[in-house]
Parts: C-alpha cells; structure tokens; sequence
C-alpha cells in the first residue's frame, strides 16, 4: 500500500514557476514508478511525466524544455518543477504511483495558470 499526498499548486502568473511535492507514505526506492498526471475541466486525464525507479524518465511532448521531474529518495519524495506555465496548463495535478502492478494516487492539487 502507497499514500500520496501533494503539496505546491496554487495559483501563478503566465510563464512563472511551480513547484509540486508528494509525499510517499514508504520508501520510492521500493515503488516501480511515480510520476504526475494531469486533468483539466472537461478533458480526460494526460499523463504529465513519470519516472521510473531505475530513474529512467518519460515526458509528455507539452512538458518539453518546461517541466523537470525528480525524487528525493531521503524524503520518499517526487517533485515536479514547472517552468514557463501557460494557462492551457491550468488542471488539477495528481500524483501516481506504480507498485507492482497496483496503481495509486493522492487527492491531487489545483494549479491555475492566469494570462
């Protein structure tokens, strides 16, 4: 079992920065993969990036060359840095995790982007 829990949304300006945390109720090193989806209102849920344990790592093309994903293995924790926010970036950012072949995710956290 993985409890997640999110930190960081908020609201910020076009083309600033966010940073979003979630907290693994036990050791990642131990979980296969964790990463961060996204749902905007009215459109399905996108994967945003995803890392793997062997930190192989997977971006979606809309996060290139603006979004960075990262654990710290210390603090059972995944961060994404979101650079350079557009408004079509505004959604609610949910962490996953992947142990086995269980899924899981937190409540998620609201990011809202203004222009």
């Amino acid at each position: 079992q993985v409890h997640l829990v999110e930190s960081g949304g908020g609201l910020v300006q076009a083309g600033g920065p966010l940073r979003l945390s979630c907290a693994a109720s036990r050791s990642i090193s131990s979980i296969n993969a964790m990463g961060w989806y996204r749902q905007a209102p009215g459109k399905q849920r996108e994967l945003v990036a995803l890392i793997t344990s062997g930190g192989i790592t997977n971006y979606a093309d809309f996060t290139k060359g603006r979004f960075t994903i990262s654990t710290d293995n210390a603090k059972n924790t995944v961060c994404l840095q979101m650079n350079s926010l557009k408004p079509e970036d505004t959604a609610v950012y949910s962490c996953y995790a992947r142990l086995m072949w269980l899924e899981y995710w937190g409540q998620g956290t609201q990011v809202t982007v203004s222009s």
